[in-house]
Formats: structure tokens, sequence, C-alpha cells
């Protein structure tokens, strides 16, 4: 009897995850032809400790990006594990629908009522930053009808925002591509451009652009009619949007539009919240007092899905004391493990003084090591506030000129750091990084350095230099 030896590859090695992969899982924001024909396919990552991640080989790569954004304490932090074993082994999940809390959720709503911006008293749960956007869509609008103004149910946001994937989130939010061929935006969702002063400020000074920035919302409000807006979106800064940091003018001038007007001003926190910017929320930074703010990401450093909606003791009182059910929740909103999981996260960042290390040490020092690379032939400006920065690659500084191929130069510097095992993302032709709170300036220091090669490799391929 003859055997016959399968080629198929053996179970659990990095050949059979990619094969499995190809087959079997649709990734997010993935061309799926293009994955399907790489010869490479999907890098796997097995492990992380600390900022380092480790693939199916055994290569060791610095996360330049904490996941998506939100890895803020670092991998391996077995407190979390702990919080989530404990919790599960006592009650694993009950919902908070039909007038039933959970300790957890509770505990952790008083926390943060303490540790966010003054004014904001409550929260609405969620899994996801998408989720709380969305909610802020359906609660902003449901305030205004128990106000007596339903025809307030409009939304103004910035192009290159980015809100998150629902229907509603990728309408709040200003990514074309996400809306292009998906009946998006839906009705009632409006855009201004961004306080982007690299591209689109011109020779303009960049407080002068700040407020022209700012009147284009003020101009919006008008010609939708204030009496028809319900609120005003926007993230302190635009993480996926390529790290755009507003000018000091900006978010005061917004503040008094909002006001003048009788807009709810909404940050979106989900990327910036929990010390990313050196403070636990860039409002405190940039002095904005929301109506509401959505947060994410960092509230569980990533290690369990979790969202919230914070909203102001005004919008508080009103749904309370004019009564009316708000049709509106999630089968995990309040999940117990994962806001006993937040409550540990919470702890370690306040215990090790992750805010102030990020504000006053490695902040600055990320600062300082990206500041060096402004000289390079093919970088146009370096940004940055706390563990949150960028840089523009651009064909010519003065004027200001990109390469050819709107995004080309971005991609080639990303996929070069990828062989270089630095995680760093590319929007359009910009990097940009966010590394775990928890990074020493030495790991800082190396984060730099192999951008630096990369930036020269990308020079290469493109003919500058």
């Amino acid at each position: 009897m003859s055997t016959q030896t399968s080629d198929k590859p053996a179970r659990n090695t990095t050949a059979w995850w990619r094969e499995a992969d190809r087959k079997h899982h649709l990734s997010p924001f993935t061309d799926y032809k293009q994955l399907k024909e790489s010869e490479a396919g999907a890098r796997i990552v097995t492990r992380a400790e600390g900022v380092w991640l480790t693939d199916s080989e055994g290569v060791r790569i610095l996360d330049g990006m904490a996941g998506l954004w939100c890895v803020n304490v670092g991998y391996g932090r077995k407190e979390l594990a702990e919080a989530a074993y404990k919790q599960m082994l006592e009650l694993p999940y009950y919902n908070t629908f039909f007038k039933t809390a959970t300790p957890p959720p509770v505990e952790l709503a008083e926390k943060l009522a303490e540790i966010t911006p003054a004014g904001l008293d409550m929260v609405f749960y969620g899994s996801s930053g998408s989720e709380s956007n969305d909610t802020v869509a359906r609660l902003a609008r449901f305030y205004w009808k128990l106000k007596g103004k339903p025809e307030k149910a409009h939304f103004i946001s910035r192009t290159y925002a980015y809100h998150g994937s629902t229907m509603a989130a990728a309408s709040l939010g200003g990514m074309t591509p996400m809306q292009e061929g998906y009946g998006l935006p839906l009705p009632g969702f409006h855009h201004v451009d961004p306080p982007y002063w690299f591209d689109f400020g011109g020779e303009l000074d960049r407080e002068e652009f700040g407020r022209q920035a700012a009147k284009q919302v003020e101009d919006k409000i008008l010609e939708i009619g204030p009496d028809k807006v319900a609120a005003f979106i926007g993230e302190p800064i635009q993480g996926a949007g390529g790290v755009i940091i507003p000018p000091d003018s900006y978010w005061p001038e917004i503040q008094r539009i909002c006001r003048q007007y009788d807009v709810l001003l909404v940050a979106d926190e989900v990327i910036c919240g929990f010390g990313r910017t050196g403070y636990m929320f860039a409002s405190e930074h940039f002095g904005i007092e929301p109506d509401m703010m959505t947060m994410a990401k960092g509230i569980t450093s990533g290690y369990i899905p979790l969202s919230g909606v914070m909203v102001s003791g005004e919008i508080g009182r009103t749904l309370v004391e004019a009564g009316g059910e708000f049709f509106h929740g999630y089968t995990y909103s309040g999940h117990p493990t994962a806001c006993a999981v937040a409550l540990a996260n919470i702890d370690i960042i306040e215990r090790e003084e992750l805010v102030r290390k990020v504000r006053e040490e490695t902040g600055p020092h990320l600062a300082k090591r990206l500041a060096e690379l402004a000289e390079h032939p093919i970088v146009g400006e370096v940004r940055s506030l706390g563990l949150i920065g960028a840089l523009e690659i651009v064909q010519k500084k003065r004027p200001r000129t990109r390469f050819p191929g709107n995004g080309k130069a971005g991609t080639i510097c990303r996929d070069h750091c990828f062989a270089h095992n630095v995680v760093l993302r590319a929007v359009r032709d910009g990097m940009v990084m966010a590394p775990p709170l928890t990074i020493s300036t030495e790991e800082i220091d190396e984060l730099v350095s192999r951008l630096r090669t990369c930036l020269d490799l990308t020079a290469k391929d493109l003919g500058a230099g």
C-alpha cells in the first residue's frame, strides 16, 4: 500500500498561518487581491514584551505605533491579565440593561469622572472608538430633542478626521476612501478643512492660519443654520489623519464659536487620551472644555475592547430630568471584565507616573531626536507633542513641494521601516509614530536611528538626496 506525502505545511507554523490567513481571514483595511498575490503574505506576530514584538520567525520588531495607537502601558503587563482573570472567575459578564449594573463599570465610571476634564460627570460605555462616536451622533440628537430642538441634527467635522468605521462614525470622519462607494457620508454630516498648516497654510503665519481654519467651522454653522447644527467634533490632534497638531490659536477659537452658536463641542480623545500627549487628556493641553468626550484604546491599553463617551453635567441633568428612554446600547456596554482591566490599567498609568514621564522626559527626548531629522534632505517638517509625532517627506523644502504620486514616498519609507523591523505608519507622504508610553530614551534613540536609515533608503529610491 503506497503512502502519499502532503505538501501542505505543518500546522501552527509560519507557512500554515499565512496560508490559512489568505484562505479564511478578512483583515481590516486590506486589498485582499494584493495580499493573496503577495509572495510573503502576512507577518505573523506571536509574542510581545515592553515595546517589542516578536514574529513567528523569532525576529524582534520595535513597535513605534503601540499597536494601533493603544498599547499605552506596553506589552506583557501581568497586572492586566490578572485583573481579567480574577474578574472572569467572579463574574465574567452580565449586561447593564434593564436597571442592572455590576461593580466594575460603576467603579470605573467614578474613576473616569475624577480624571477626565472638569465638568464631565457621566459615561456611556461601548467596545470601540467607532461605537462611542456612533453613540455621540445618537446622543447629541437625543439631547437636542429633549431640549425641544429636534431640528438641531447636523454635525460638522474636518477633512482627514478619523472617528471610526461604523456608518455614522465614518460619516463623522473625513476620510474620502472610506466614504466613496459606500453611500457616505450620511445626510446631515459636513466637513471643513483641518488646521493642517504644512499642507494648507501656504505662507500664512501659523497662528493666523489657525484662526482662519477655525473660521471655516463658523462659516459652515452659518451656512447650515445655527438652529440646525447639533455638534462639532474634532480630535485634539488628528492622529490617523497624519498627526495634525493645530496652531495654538485654533482650539480657543473653536471653543468660542461653539459657545456663541449653541453647538455642542465633542472632543475625540480615542488616540490622544490616557497620557499620549503628556497630559491625561489632550483637551487639558489645548484648554478644550468639551460637552462630550469619546475615549477607547488607551483606556485598557488595548488589552481588551472598551470605550466610553463622557458627557457634561448639563447633558447628564437633561437626560435625567427630562426623562424618556434612550433607545441605544450594546451587548457589551459596561462589560465587567473590560472595566476591571481598565481600572488596573489606569492604576498603572498613575502609579508609574507615565503622564509626567511623557511630559517631562520621554516626550521632550522624542522631540529633540526628531528635530535632528529636520535637516534630512527629504524631510520638510517634524512635529510632536508628548509621544505622538510625525515628519513630512518632501521633494523640495522651499517652497514646500511633494514628490509626484500622492502617498508614493510615504509608502516607500514605510516598507523600508517594516524591512528594518520598526513599525511606523505612512499617512499620505508623512511618517507618523505613537510608541508605548513605557518606551525608554534608549529605545527612542533606536527608533529614530532606524527611521533615519529608512529615510536615506527612501531618498535613494526616489533619486533625491
